[in-house]
């Protein structure tokens, strides 16, 4: 198995896919790729792009074939069912949480684009297919060089999310838990300059980082007082270590509280 992952929505007019390098093979398709692909250049994130011309036909003939097999099912599609949804992608993990977001983001473009144009019929059939009206995402990674592969996603959410339904998380582990007198310089730095320009010096995005781990408890606990009541849809994406508690939690709060959370995991 390979580590790809699909990141784009399907609304896009585009098909985007991240490819960890991790071994030989992921590493030769890295080198094929940048060998005609356009270089990243100064303030864009570090990935590769092909060249288009104004017709928007490939400027370079020499671009590798590429062909798709699929799809296939996965645990993460069924997230339409909620109208609530805690996404927790680790590491990695997080690319088909990244695609879930922008469908998300897609759908309630345009369900408002149905209702501007005075189209009821339509307004009512998005609505009905598609209920998701709140998302909490958390991204948990221990290297800083990581918010770097969706830097330019995650501000395209900030900018687009204009009713707020998306709550983003970045959580950098290599770093001291906020508070903590080891990490009160950068902390400071960081909401200052967060403050005069909007972006975040750990991810270098709009989404401001906190440091170290999640308190994966009260992360629950506030989402079943925010939504008593309802139905929150889990999934979680990354490695095996996380799962037990997040799904032991998802049954623990279904248990104590009125709100009730069903886990999904994703293979990965």
């Amino acid at each position: 198995m390979h580590p790809f992952s699909i990141t784009s929505a399907p609304q896009d007019d585009y098909v985007s896919v991240h490819i960890r390098t991790l071994g030989d093979w992921t590493r030769e398709l890295k080198n094929v790729f940048s060998k005609v692909c356009r270089p990243p250049t100064e303030g864009k994130s570090g990935l590769l792009r092909a060249e288009y011309d104004r017709d928007g036909a490939m400027s370079n003939p020499s671009f590798p074939k590429v062909l798709i097999d699929g799809p296939y099912g996965a645990p993460a599609q069924d997230y339409k069912q909620y109208d609530i949804v805690l996404l927790v992608g680790l590491g990695i993990g997080a690319t088909p949480m990244i695609s879930i977001i922008k469908d998300i983001i897609n759908n309630m473009k345009r369900f408002e684009g149905d209702v501007e144009s005075g189209n009821p019929g339509d307004a009512s059939t998005s609505a009905s297919s598609f209920r998701t009206r709140r998302a909490y995402f958390y991204w948990v990674t221990r290297e800083q060089g990581s918010f770097e592969w969706f830097r330019g996603v995650m501000d395209e959410i900030a900018e687009s999310d204009k009713k707020s339904v998306i709550e983003l998380h970045n959580y950098c582990t290599s770093v001291y838990e906020d508070g903590d007198a080891r990490s009160a310089l950068i902390a400071m730095l960081q909401s200052l300059n967060h403050a005069k320009n909007g972006v975040d010096i750990v991810s270098g995005t709009r989404v401001k980082t906190h440091f170290a781990r999640p308190n994966w408890r009260n992360v629950y606990k506030r989402i079943a007082l925010n939504h008593r009541e309802q139905r929150v849809g889990v999934f979680y994406c990354g490695a095996p270590v996380l799962t037990k508690e997040l799904r032991d939690l998802a049954q623990d709060f279904s248990r104590k509280t009125n709100t009730k959370f069903e886990f999904h995991k994703e293979n990965f």
